[in-house]
């Protein structure tokens, strides 16, 4: 590659968003791209999932895989035969190895040594998939000084599916495969990082409209209004220390033991969950001060165990703001609009739902409360930061040197051409695109 710690810039990603009249039912999306690998190079449709670590694809023949979907995008079937690139891991692999410590491969006793490196995942809704590894090229585009783009590579290890089930065989919501942003070492953030291609620090702004949008990057988004929380460490997820919650600036009455990380309890940050998940003990506080905190203008409504409001006020003005609060005193805004899903509208009243969840241990921050904010996983440094954003505005990230430079970087449209691309790109400095499309569907994990 002709250059040094590129940035990698996943652009242009949306949601679409299905509104429910009937009470009790919320709004589920995903947000997934468009991912290039092979030789020749063909197209997937992938999940973004902070909550999982491995990058899969369909492969052929696979049971249970669904072969078209509902979310108007064309599905594909990897092929390992049909890439020039493409070989298959096996078991005496040095990355099946590691992959067998942390539980991401599987191969039996009995397997001799050129046996297929496989791997069988659950996820939190109950789906799975099982296949083994192959190692192909996935493909960038690096962004020059002068705006120009140059044809970029790596060889990387990913999954390829032969089976599937639970929700990943919907035809209404099917993609092709999910991308996992996790931190283990067969991760893509951890590879590109092992080869010399992208730093280890990954960051996204989820633009929370009902069109989406936002950008996803392979490096770090810089913006001065940034506080980072210490990662907890030596965990499978990306944990963090939440301390306490307030409501209207009233710390609630929670026990802060109900977040210590454990085996069966910890705040958990996932873009691969639609919702907030809120554990049990916290949950019930946080509900009653939202509730007693609604301005007299909306009119409280529970249905199905579900707490919603009617009102005809704007949400800014008729629901109050809470905040989450991390080690090192470092704050989350939760706005309105981060826990409330809008449900129905009747002239001018519109039903807003509570969108938290209760939980039996895990604390998981979701999509509800990423949207419109700018979040840094700094892996190198072993943390975690974020910023309120308005996630359809351009973005500043570090430049490849590490020095007080930086590339502004925007919106993409579908085509993959730049919206808002100022081209303020110094001298030197390489930027590089993969080749991905974000989008949304409907869908919750």
């Amino acid at each position: 590659l002709c250059f040094f710690w590129p940035i990698l810039k996943l652009v242009r990603m949306q949601k679409s968003v299905t509104h429910y009249v009937s009470f009790g039912r919320f709004s589920n999306w995903l947000y997934f791209t468009r991912v290039k690998l092979g030789n020749p190079a063909k197209e997937y449709f992938v999940q973004i999932d902070t909550g999982s670590d491995i990058l899969w694809v369909a492969c052929s023949p696979c049971t249970g895989c669904p072969t078209s979907s509902g979310l108007n995008i064309q599905l594909e079937f990897f092929n390992p035969d049909s890439s020039s690139t493409s070989s298959r891991i096996p078991c005496s692999d040095d990355r099946c190895t590691a992959a067998l410590q942390t539980g991401e491969a599987l191969c039996q006793p009995s397997d001799s040594p050129s046996s297929p490196c496989g791997y069988t995942f659950t996820y939190g809704d109950g789906s799975g998939t099982s296949g083994y590894y192959v190692s192909d090229t996935m493909y960038f585009d690096t962004v020059m000084g002068n705006e120009q783009t140059a044809n970029s590579s790596a060889s990387v290890v990913f999954g390829c599916s032969n089976s599937q089930s639970g929700d990943l065989m919907k035809t209404d919501r099917a993609v092709d495969g999910i991308f996992g942003f996790g931190q283990h070492e067969l991760s893509v953030i951890s590879q590109l990082y092992s080869l010399g291609v992208s730093p280890k620090t990954f960051s996204h702004c989820l633009k929370g409209s009902d069109n989406g949008g936002g950008i996803l990057v392979l490096g770090e988004i810089v913006e001065p209004g940034l506080v980072f929380t210490p990662l907890v460490p030596s965990q499978p997820h990306y944990n963090l220390y939440l301390e306490s919650i307030a409501v209207s600036g009233q710390k609630l009455p929670i026990d802060s033991s109900l977040f210590a990380t454990s085996n069966t309890q910890g705040t958990i940050v996932d873009s691969g969950t639609t919702l907030v998940y809120l554990v049990d003990g916290a949950y019930d506080p946080f509900i009653s001060a939202i509730a007693a905190a609604v301005s007299p203008s909306a009119r409280s409504v529970v249905s199905k165990g579900t707490q919603c409001f009617v009102t005809s006020g704007s949400v800014d003005s008729s629901f109050p703001t809470a905040t989450l609060y991390f080690k090192g005193g470092v704050a989350m805004t939760v706005k309105p609009e981060n826990y409330l899903l809008q449900q129905a509208t009747s002239d001018n009243n519109v039903l807003w739902c509570i969108g938290w969840q209760r939980s039996q241990g895990i604390t998981i921050l979701g999509d509800l409360v990423l949207k419109e904010k700018i979040f840094v996983y700094d892996l190198g440094n072993m943390r975690m930061g974020w910023a309120d954003y308005d996630c359809s505005l351009s973005v500043n990230v570090t430049s490849s040197s590490g020095k007080n430079q930086y590339v502004n970087t925007g919106q993409f449209d579908v085509n993959g051409s730049p919206r808002h691309y100022s081209g303020l790109v110094p001298t030197g400095v390489a930027v590089a695109l993969v080749h991905m499309l974000i989008f949304g569907a409907i869908f919750s994990r």
